[in-house]
């Protein structure tokens, strides 16, 4: 008899349980989203039936969770009408939070990559108790920081390498190259990921690029874990050498430069030398014709006449030529 009363007993009591855990339940945002060095608000809120009224908050834990089936580690704890010394970083997002107040909602006030995961929330009221669990994402920002090549001089027609270098972010994103017209060159690079100490990623790209490319810029783009697109920088190439038509035509034109006035300046001596012996032919020719002293006998006396003038003229003009008596 005795033992059937404490069945009874036992049976209300979990009944009752039952009955007020139906009473009381807690809402959270399933997910949440948290900027690194920045606040991050956990919204959390305790609602009960319409036949509660004015209902106590008793205990409020807040617990973060390293994997679903873990206890957690309290960082923010309400009990007994006074809150715990919280951990540094968390308080209740109302700065005048009370037992009566049902927002429940948990605030980050410098978010960290370590505060990224689940969390527990736990409610314990006078009508009737709940619990749930929400998640927090945090997101940090990529920035390009450093774009340069190896060699640092790029010299035409020989092998390079072009390095992108993004730090800060957080998750672990993804560097792509593309050229300027838009092609995808990610497929010749390679990329590493380290992780410092703050949690923070740095991410290294290097693009190989064989000599002869075509392609006059080349752009660094990082992409966070969800695939959008956070900051881009452009590498311009040099420009190719002058191709060996274009070099050709160079040197025609400096060719020219060169032989062009010497052939003017030979053509004016030519011309000179030509104006001259003409003028001297013509003074010989004017000299010898011109009259000459005569004798008493007719005849013009020999020793006015030189011999190889007057031999040359009767040789070339021989009809204008003064006959000498030695002719």
């Amino acid at each position: 008899m005795a033992s059937g009363g404490t069945l009874l007993f036992i049976f209300t009591a979990l009944c009752v349980t039952a009955v007020k855990s139906g009473f009381v339940k807690v809402e959270c945002k399933a997910e949440n989203v948290g900027q690194y060095g920045q606040q991050s608000l956990l919204e959390c809120v305790v609602k009960t039936s319409t036949a509660i009224k004015d209902p106590t908050i008793r205990m409020v834990a807040w617990k973060k969770l390293t994997s679903p089936e873990d206890e957690g580690d309290p960082v923010l704890d309400f009990k007994r009408g006074k809150l715990d010394r919280p951990k540094r970083g968390y308080r209740f997002a109302e700065p005048s939070w009370n037992g009566k107040n049902m927002n429940v909602s948990l605030l980050i006030t410098n978010t960290a990559v370590a505060d990224d995961g689940d969390y527990k929330c736990i409610v314990i009221t006078d009508s009737g108790d709940g619990s749930i669990v929400t998640t927090l994402k945090v997101q940090a920002k990529y920035s390009i920081s450093t774009l340069y090549s190896i060699p640092e001089k790029i010299v035409p027609n020989t092998d390079s390498t072009l390095v992108c270098e993004s730090r800060g972010g957080y998750p672990q994103g993804t560097i792509r190259w593309f050229d300027e017209e838009k092609h995808d060159w990610t497929a010749s690079s390679k990329m590493e990921a380290k992780q410092s100490d703050d949690g923070l990623f740095q991410l290294t790209s290097r693009l190989s690029l064989l000599g002869g490319s075509t392609f006059s810029k080349y752009t660094c783009a990082v992409f966070n874990a969800s695939g959008g697109k956070e900051d881009e920088k452009t590498f311009e190439m040099p420009p190719p050498p002058p191709s060996s038509q274009g070099e050709q035509f160079s040197n025609k034109v400096e060719i020219y430069k060169i032989v062009v006035p010497l052939v003017v300046i030979g053509s004016l001596i030519i011309c000179g030398l030509l104006i001259y012996g003409w003028r001297s032919r013509e003074d010989l020719i004017n000299f010898h014709l011109s009259p000459r002293p005569v004798k008493a006998d007719g005849y013009t006396s020999p020793s006015l006449v030189r011999p190889e003038v007057s031999s040359c003229l009767k040789g070339v003009f021989r009809s204008h030529c003064r006959q000498s008596p030695c002719s």
